[in-house]
C-alpha cells in the first residue's frame, strides 16, 4: 500500500511540473493590445506661407482629445499684445494678463461675425480668464490704446500650428485615421484630405 501511494504521489508531482501555463486573463490581453491601439504618428509638410500662416489638422470622425497641458497666455507689455497671434483650444481656458504700467482693456470680437466675445478692463498686474466656445479667428484690441492689436485662432483640435517662414510644419502624436488639413494664409483658406498612417505622413499643399 505504501509503495502504491508513493507511485501515485510521484505521478501527480510529474503532472504538475509539466502543466501548461495559464491563459492570460481578458484584462491582460487588453493591456497588451493597448500600445497598438494607442499608436500615434507624425505629420510633416510644407504649405504656402504669406505672413503668419495657421495650420489646423482636424479629424474627419468625432474624437475626444485630452485637455491642454498648459493654459495659453496673452500678455500686454510696452503697449503691445503678445504674442501677435495666439493659438487656443475651444472649451479650454485662456489667460489674459496686463504686465504693463498702465490700464488696458481687452476687446475681443469674432473676426467673421463681428460678435463680441468679451470686453474687459485689466489693471496693471491683473489677469482675466476666458474660454472660447466657437472655432475661428478673433480680433483683439485695446480701446484705450487703438494701436494695440493681435489675433487669436481657436480650434477644437489640439493639432494647430503657425508655419515656419518657409511654410514647413510638424505635428507629433497624431492618431492614425482620416483627417483634414486646413491652411489659413494671405486671406486664403486651403484644404487637403490626409490619411494618417503609422510612422511619418508627409503632406504638401500648393
Amino acid at each position: 500500500m505504501k509503495q502504491a501511494a508513493l507511485v501515485a504521489a510521484i505521478a501527480i508531482a510529474a503532472a504538475c511540473s509539466h502543466r501548461a501555463e495559464p491563459l492570460p486573463s481578458a484584462g491582460a490581453s487588453a493591456a497588451a493590445a493597448a500600445p497598438a491601439a494607442g499608436r500615434t504618428a507624425r505629420v510633416v509638410g510644407k504649405v504656402p506661407a504669406s505672413g503668419l500662416t495657421v495650420i489646423a489638422l482636424e479629424p474627419k470622425t468625432a474624437r475626444e482629445f485630452p485637455p491642454q497641458d498648459e493654459k495659453p497666455v496673452m500678455d500686454q507689455v510696452g503697449l503691445t499684445f503678445g504674442p501677435e497671434l495666439l493659438l487656443v483650444r475651444t472649451g479650454e481656458p485662456v489667460e489674459f494678463r496686463n504686465n504693463d504700467d498702465t490700464l488696458h482693456n481687452v476687446n475681443v470680437k469674432d473676426e467673421q461675425t463681428r460678435e463680441q466675445a468679451f470686453n474687459v478692463a485689466i489693471p496693471t498686474g491683473g489677469t482675466y480668464e476666458h474660454t472660447f466656445t466657437r472655432d475661428g479667428f478673433y480680433r483683439v484690441g485695446c480701446d484705450v490704446h487703438p494701436a494695440m492689436a493681435a489675433s487669436i485662432f481657436a480650434a477644437a483640435t489640439p493639432f494647430t500650428a503657425i508655419a515656419a517662414q518657409d511654410g514647413s510644419f510638424e505635428f507629433d502624436g497624431v492618431p492614425p485615421g482620416p483627417w483634414t488639413l486646413t491652411v489659413y494664409t494671405g486671406g486664403k483658406r486651403l484644404q487637403r484630405d490626409v490619411q494618417v498612417t503609422g510612422g511619418t505622413t508627409a503632406v504638401d499643399v500648393e
